[in-house]
C-alpha cells in the first residue's frame, strides 16, 4: 500500500501540475499575450474563459476514460490520461502568441486547454480507484487520501516555478519566454510519471468482476443519475473555494490591490502546504467517524467563512490574506480528504470508474469552471471589498450542504472482535 499510494500521489501531482500551471498563467500573463485587443479586465476574463474550457472537458474525459476503466481496467487509464495531459501542456508552452499568428493563437490555446481537461477527467478516477480498491476497508479513507494530496504537490510545483521565474526575470522577459518554462517541464514530469506507474498491479476488485457493463455511462445515467447529480452538487463548493483562492485571488490581488505576484503566490502556496499536510490526518477521522459527517462539517464551514475570507483578502495585507485563504482551504480539506473513499463506495464496482469520475468532474464544471469568471466580474462591479464574491460562494456552499445532507453514509461497518469462550 505505501508504494501504491506513493505512485498514485506522484501521478496526480504531475497531472494537476499541468492543470494548475495553466490557471496561474491565466491569472498572471495569458490575457495580454493572447487577448491583447481587450482591456486588462476583459483580457483576464477571456483568459479565465479558456481556463474554464478545461473544466467543461473533464466530465467528457471521465466518460471516455471511465469506459476504459470499467471495461479494460483502472491501470490503462493512468497511462493514457497522463500522456494526453502532458502532451497538451507542453504544446501550450510552444504556442505562438497573438502577436505572431493572430486570432489562431487564442483558438489553439482553447483547444489545448480542452485536451488538458480531457486527460485530467480520466486521471482522478483511475488513480483513486486503483488505490481505494487495493486498500483495506478499515483504512480506505486514509490510503485513498494520498491521491488527494497530489494536487497540493502539483500546485506547489507549478506555482513554485512561476514564483521563481517571476522573481528572477524582469517583467518583459517573463512575458516573452519565462512563463513557458513550467509548461515545457511538464514533458519531463510526464515521463517520470509513466515510469512510476509502469509496475503497478491492476485493481483486485476489478479482476473479480465477471459481468462488465457494456456501456458504463449509459448504465450510470439509467440507474445512478440522481446520485451523480447529488455528488456533483455536493462537490461544487470545494472546487469553487479552491479555484477562488488559487486562481481568482491572484488576479484580484495583483490587478486591483497592487499586491506583487511574489507576495500573493507565497501566501497561497503557504496555505496549500498546510492543506496538503493535513489531508491524511483528516482522512483518518473519516475512517473513524464516517465520510458524510466530515463533508457536512467542511461545507458548513464554507458557508460561515466566505464573507470573512473576502474581507481579509481585500485588506491587501499579506498576513491577513494568508489567514483568509488558509481558513477557506481548511474547510475545503475537511470535505475533500475523504471524497476519494466516499465516491467509489457510492457506486457498484462494474460502473465505479465512470460513476465516481463523472460525479467528481461534473462538480468541477459547476463549481470551478465559471467561478474565476463570475468572481472577476462581480469584483469589478463592487467596491474595494468584493462582498458579492463572498455572497456568491456562500450560495454555492448552501446548495452543496443540501446535496451532502441527501447522500448516504458509506463507511464500512467495523468488524466486531469476538472474545473466546471460557470454561
Amino acid at each position: 500500500m505505501p508504494r501504491l499510494a506513493a505512485a498514485s500521489l506522484a501521478g496526480t501531482a504531475i497531472e494537476f501540475y499541468d492543470f494548475f500551471v495553466y490557471g496561474t498563467a491565466a491569472a498572471l500573463v495569458l490575457g495580454p499575450l493572447f487577448f491583447p485587443a481587450f482591456s486588462p479586465f476583459a483580457g483576464t476574463l477571456a483568459a479565465f474563459g479558456t481556463f474554464g474550457a478545461g473544466f467543461v472537458a473533464r466530465p467528457l474525459g471521465s466518460v471516455l476514460f471511465g469506459h476504459l476503466g470499467d471495461r479494460r481496467g483502472r491501470r490503462p487509464v493512468l497511462v493514457a490520461s497522463l500522456l494526453l495531459t502532458g502532451a497538451s501542456t507542453v504544446a501550450v508552452g510552444c504556442l505562438p502568441t497573438y502577436g505572431t499568428i493572430g486570432v489562431a493563437a487564442p483558438l489553439l490555446l482553447l483547444v489545448l486547454r480542452f485536451l488538458q481537461g480531457l486527460g485530467l477527467g480520466g486521471e482522478w478516477g483511475g488513480a483513486v480507484l486503483l488505490t481505494a480498491e487495493h486498500a483495506p476497508a478499515a483504512r480506505r479513507a486514509l490510503w485513498s487520501s494520498f491521491p488527494q494530496v497530489g494536487p497540493a504537490f502539483g500546485f506547489l510545483l507549478a506555482n513554485g516555478m512561476m514564483l521563481a521565474l517571476s522573481a528572477a526575470l524582469p517583467d518583459a522577459e517573463f512575458a516573452r519566454w519565462g512563463w513557458r518554462v513550467p509548461f515545457w517541464a511538464a514533458g519531463a514530469l510526464a515521463l517520470a510519471g509513466l515510469w512510476l506507474r509502469s509496475s503497478l498491479a491492476e485493481s483486485p476488485r476489478f479482476l473479480e468482476i465477471d459481468d462488465h457493463a457494456r456501456v458504463p455511462f449509459v448504465e450510470v445515467v439509467r440507474h445512478h443519475g440522481r446520485l451523480v447529480l447529488l455528488t456533483a452538487g455536493a462537490l461544487a463548493i470545494g472546487y469553487a473555494v479552491f479555484y477562488t483562492v488559487t486562481t481568482w485571488s491572484l488576479a484580484y490581488a495583483t490587478e486591483r490591490l497592487g499586491v506583487s505576484r511574489t507576495v500573493m503566490l507565497t501566501c497561497v502556496m503557504a496555505a496549500v502546504v498546510v492543506k496538503g499536510a493535513l489531508t491524511p490526518l483528516v482522512a483518518v477521522l473519516g475512517d473513524r467517524y464516517g465520510r458524510r459527517p466530515l463533508c457536512l462539517t467542511g461545507c458548513a464551514a464554507c458557508v460561515l467563512w466566505m464573507l470573512p475570507m473576502v474581507s481579509l483578502l481585500a485588506t491587501g495585507r499579506p498576513l491577513l490574506m494568508f489567514v483568509g485563504i488558509l481558513g477557506a482551504l481548511l474547510a475545503f480539506v475537511t470535505m475533500f480528504a475523504v471524497v476519494a473513499a466516499y465516491l467509489p463506495e457510492l457506486y457498484e464496482p462494474r460502473v465505479r470508474c465512470t460513476g465516481a469520475a463523472v460525479g467528481y468532474n461534473l462538480g468541477g464544471v459547476l463549481g470551478g469552471a465559471l467561478t474565476p469568471i463570475v468572481a472577476t466580474a462581480l469584483a469589478e462591479q463592487g467596491g474595494r471589498v468584493p462582498w458579492a464574491v463572498g455572497a456568491y460562494l456562500t450560495g454555492i456552499a448552501l446548495v452543496s450542504l443540501v446535496c451532502f445532507a441527501l447522500l448516504p453514509e458509506t463507511r464500512p461497518a467495523p468488524v466486531a472482535s469476538v472474545e473466546p469462550a471460557v470454561g
